[in-house]
């Protein structure tokens, strides 16, 4: 491979990791920048939604003259095929990876490149994704409708259990008896990436669902509302043997493994404190490090004269609470929230957990108090994340952005009528009102 193939590779990861980007995200081994694995996070509003979707994505020695080739690592052990585009033994059909016929200026360009690949198999998530496949484009017909909605309706059920429940079953060690890893070869005679103990968006995708853990149970509840038990999936007319998403429906199994999940993740968060205790008493660098830094942002914020005081529970530097007076003339005017950050003895590699104790009716805030925020600048430095919290609590005038709307019923106000909006900013007020009575 040229030298200028890998610079290229080495700098569209690193502008992909420092963008941000709460919906996709890449990451490799040092010993192989070729091979690199890459997360899609389902877009919201269809049936994909929040779900966690992993590909492989190899680069040749022309690159970028050449395309990458791309392999979907979600696809339910090679049984499931997830679009029409993305295939059960992995295949994505995309124009620009040569995969799939279209149109003029739809090829591959060396001005493409990681990123607009990902953006390209995002886009096949559609609310509607039966009209991905030729032929089927449009509704020719009340059947064609009632299998759009029913190709739908399977697609959200597998997508739950598959790309999250079972990802986050496995990723907390939870058993699960049935659909064990398999051992068998993939078509390039490379063992199954599968089966590839690295897992580099475990984190991610833990954090992830925690703040989407609402809008999961939304979708369950929904379904359980409209699929008995034991449905069995439609198949699609462009499904064939090997190649389909075959199944029935079982919501009420799912909302119990759900639930399950999200107590092995409170679990989780809670054991974090007492680990951290530990590497205190054993002086390890991580101890050390976490002190030092707790004590930096401290003094930062009495720098900055911020309504911000930040104290220790127990004296245990992996346990931080964050209490936060509201600015005068917002609506967290003379309110006083209380957050909780736990922080892991594996930081940075497991970003912070941040709850806000304080019951605040806000967009950014699910109902269990989970806080979604995300920081552009160095994700080690606990006193940036300090400050994206306090950011992504007190804005006012947030850009819509619907991989942020942890809470739904919130978001559906803020982002409504003008009339919705004045009923957000009356119940977010009223919230904070109540904050001042609230028992600590």
């Amino acid at each position: 491979m040229s030298d200028h193939s890998v610079l290229r590779i080495t700098r569209e990861l690193y502008e992909l990791t420092k963008g941000g980007d709460l919906s996709i995200a890449a990451a490799c081994r040092d010993v192989d920048v070729r091979r690199v694995r890459a997360l899609i996070i389902g877009p919201p509003d269809t049936p994909y939604e929040f779900g966690f979707f992993e590909f492989l994505i190899k680069f040749g020695k022309d690159y970028p003259t050449k395309a990458p080739y791309v392999i979907s690592l979600t696809t339910n052990r090679g049984q499931t095929r997830f679009n029409p585009n993305i295939y059960s033994i992995g295949k994505v059909c995309l124009s620009i990876l040569g995969t799939w016929r279209g149109s003029s200026g739809e090829e591959w360009s060396s001005a493409q490149g990681l990123e607009s690949v990902l953006l390209s198999i995002q886009s096949l998530m559609s609310s509607n994704p039966y009209e991905n496949e030729p032929g089927f484009e449009e509704a020719r017909g009340e059947e064609d409708k009632k299998l759009q909605q029913l190709y739908v309706e399977k697609i959200r059920h597998e997508t739950l259990r598959i790309s999250v429940i079972e990802r986050l079953e496995d990723h907390l060690g939870i058993d699960r008896k049935q659909n064990k890893r398999p051992t068998h070869i993939t078509p390039d005679a490379e063992p199954n990436p599968e089966v590839d103990e690295w897992e580099p968006f475990k984190d991610k995708c833990k954090l992830r669902c925690l703040w989407y853990f609402q809008s999961y149970m939304n979708s369950i509840n929904d379904g359980m509302a409209k699929h008995k038990d034991g449905t069995r999936f439609e198949r699609m007319p462009f499904e064939g043997h090997g190649n389909q998403m075959d199944g029935q429906f079982m919501y009420s199994q799912l909302k119990k493994r759900l639930l399950v999940v999200r107590e092995k993740l409170d679990e989780e968060t809670a054991l974090w404190a007492g680990e951290g205790l530990i590497a205190v008493q054993k002086e390890l660098t991580i101890a050390n490090n976490i002190k030092r830094q707790y004590e930096q942002t401290v003094e930062l914020f009495k720098r900055l004269d911020s309504p911000l005081d930040i104290e220790l529970i127990d004296d245990n530097p992996f346990v931080w609470i964050l209490t936060l007076v509201g600015q005068p003339m917002t609506n967290l005017d003379a309110g006083i929230v209380r957050i909780r950050m736990h922080i892991s003895p594996n930081f940075p590699e497991e970003q912070p957990r941040v709850v806000v104790l304080t019951p605040l009716f806000h967009h950014r805030i699910s109902s269990s108090g989970q806080l979604c925020y995300f920081t552009t600048r160095d994700s080690s430095n606990l006193a940036s994340h300090v400050q994206a919290i306090i950011t992504a609590i007190e804005d006012e005038n947030p850009a819509y952005d619907p991989r942020t709307l942890v809470n739904p019923e919130a978001a559906k106000l803020l982002w409504g009528s003008p009339e919705d909006k004045k009923t957000y900013n009356r119940r977010l007020r009223r919230s904070v009102q109540d904050s001042l009575e609230y028992g600590y």
